[in-house]
């Protein structure tokens, strides 16, 4: 016997003369490994390493029977064959996927496979090692395996690697419970399984995290070509206990040895494409390319630096101001601005959702509250300061003592500050969030929903929830004077606001022209690069002195006539 030979002190059921069946072990490539003396005599030919599958039961070839030995090996559940041998008669196979191939047990007679009861438990035990428990599809386990044997690949096209990922999956076990979660779980893995055909073998890896390895003669595109179609297929609705439900899927696609020859390698290139996608919007397929790769490796400098940032002083603030229509300042927003000693200045949107996601904004957050809280104290005493509280920070434990014990330290008054929310902190733990919301507000802090009609907009929040102001998201703004849809939706907000006794709050006011219409409308606070740019602490005292100005604008009348 060769190298792939089993060890003879595990031989496989069948080998002894005890056993009356035709028994041989196979590799995953379909070749003999191991065969029982009844398995050479009955089909007449020497154990040789050469040998086939094919060769052995030329009837597996037909693409029916073929496809049921490939879905063994993929799914690793038993299964039975039976066919005419012509002259032989019939023939009956169970075949089994076990730790070391493929074991094909031959009986004359349908169910008499007369296996020792010890053997069909260890291949119940290795199917269960081998396999996720909820799906049914290959683990983790199988997966390191099946891509440890196919790498490195020889020559210039090896198998393609394709990472999935789930989206908006967590607010399915948040809103409906982890047994909805589950179902969506089964479901997916049925979707992606009927999609991929047997164009590849697909495997759960954790949580709602799924692989697939396509191997064969696949080209780049034919991934893609796939890819696609799981996208496509992941936009049609999951039916859970009668609820329709939206859950995605994002791709990320590597092709080996293009894309790396190792699994570690495969398996980050097919990461980075994952992420990429993610990025950009989720509900998409990537293909890895190399400059991705440099986009995340600068990111995973970002986030080394972001996390010394803070005790490196690099941390400032910039304060855009509020306006009461015409001209009249009544406070302004803190904006957090990061100065890597490097890179320069760096965007919130690039490096706060890595704050979140490392844990950090707890930290920062603190440190801006009472760094603005310190600031603000030389304003004028009616002037409010806006800060926006993350949705990592909202959720954290604690948050109405900590801001309570801020303004007691600093000596700010709770009235003066205005903190900003977004929509999505309220999705979550939601009696939770109403109690803080009305502790705050209790300690006469002022609440200001940011972002409105951008997230989820349920009118329920205005209804349950105690808020002083609401953001007009600098969305409905942009195109105010052109889209009459824009101004329709900017005209309900601000009556809805005023009818349940709410400020109204425009930003992203850039034109003059938009500052007029929102005039007119009764917006009660404009904010944005037509009033003045973010400016930093030393800039303000001038800016208060000179006070507000609107540029001049075409007359309202104009606007009423052309709206």
């Amino acid at each position: 016997m060769t190298e792939n030979r089993v060890d003879r002190s595990q031989r496989i059921p069948g080998s002894g003369s005890s056993l009356e069946a035709a028994v041989s072990l196979w590799n995953l490539d379909l070749e003999l490994i191991d065969s029982s003396q009844k398995f050479n005599d009955h089909i007449g030919v020497a154990s040789r390493k050469d040998m086939t599958l094919q060769e052995a039961y030329p009837a597996l070839a037909e693409p029916t029977l073929a496809a049921i030995v490939r879905q063994v090996i993929d799914t690793g559940e038993p299964r039975t064959i039976e066919f005419d041998a012509g002259t032989l008669g019939k023939r009956n196979l169970l075949l089994s996927c076990l730790q070391q191939g493929l074991l094909i047990v031959e009986s004359e007679r349908r169910g008499d496979w007369n296996l020792p009861p010890e053997d069909g438990e260890r291949a119940r035990l290795i199917h269960q090692a081998t396999h996720d428990a909820l799906t049914g599809l290959p683990n983790r386990r199988q997966f390191s395996a099946a891509l440890s044997q196919l790498l490195p690949a020889s020559g210039k096209l090896g198998p393609a690697l394709m990472q999935l990922d789930l989206d908006d999956f967590k607010p399915v076990n948040d809103t409906l419970g982890h047994g909805a979660g589950d179902l969506v779980l089964q479901l997916a893995a049925a979707r992606i399984k009927e999609t991929l055909g047997r164009s590849g073998t697909v495997y759960r890896l954790a949580g709602d995290e799924f692989a697939i390895i396509q191997v064969g003669s696949q080209r780049a595109f034919e991934a893609e070509k796939l890819a696609d179609a799981l996208v496509a297929e992941f936009r049609k609705p999951f039916t859970v206990n009668g609820i329709s439900l939206f859950v995605g899927v994002s791709v990320g696609i590597a092709i080996a040895p293009r894309d790396g020859n190792e699994g570690e390698q495969l398996m980050k290139a097919a990461d980075v494409a994952l992420y990429e996608a993610k990025k950009e919007g989720r509900r998409r397929a990537r293909t890895f390319d190399p400059g991705m790769l440099v986009v995340v490796e600068q990111r995973e400098l970002l986030r080394r630096s972001l996390r010394v940032a803070l005790q490196r002083d690099e941390f400032f603030i910039e304060y855009q101001p509020l306006v009461k229509p015409p001209s009249s300042v009544v406070g302004f927003e803190a904006l957090l601005r990061w100065r890597h000693p490097t890179v320069g200045i760096i965007p919130p949107a690039a490096f706060i959702p890595m704050a979140e996601a490392d844990g950090l904004m707890h930290e920062i957050g603190q440190w801006m509250l009472e760094e603005a809280c310190r600031e603000a104290l030389a304003w004028p005493s009616h002037f409010t300061l806006a800060v926006n509280l993350s949705p990592a920070e909202f959720l954290t434990p604690g948050l109405t003592d900590r801001i309570s014990q801020t303004l007691d330290v600093v000596g700010f008054p709770a009235e003066r500050l205005e903190l900003e929310i977004t929509e999505g902190v309220l999705l979550e733990r939601t009696i939770n969030n109403l109690d803080t919301l009305n502790t705050l507000n209790v300690l006469g802090i002022q609440i200001s929903l940011d972002d409105f009609g951008t997230e989820y907009s349920s009118l329920s929040y205005l209804k349950n929830f105690p808020f002083d102001t609401i953001k007009i998201d600098r969305y409905f703004i942009k195109d105010l004077l052109q889209d009459t849809k824009s101004q329709t939706i900017v005209r309900s907000v601000i009556g809805l606001a005023h009818g349940l006794d709410m400020r109204v709050t425009a930003e992203g006011v850039e034109t003059p022209q938009q500052a007029a219409w929102l005039q007119q409308e009764n917006c009660d606070r404009l904010q944005g690069y037509c009033i003045s740019p973010p400016l930093r602490a030393d800039r303000l005292e001038e800016f208060i002195r000179q006070g507000a100005r609107i540029p001049s604008t075409t007359p309202l009348d104009e606007f009423r006539a052309g709206t």
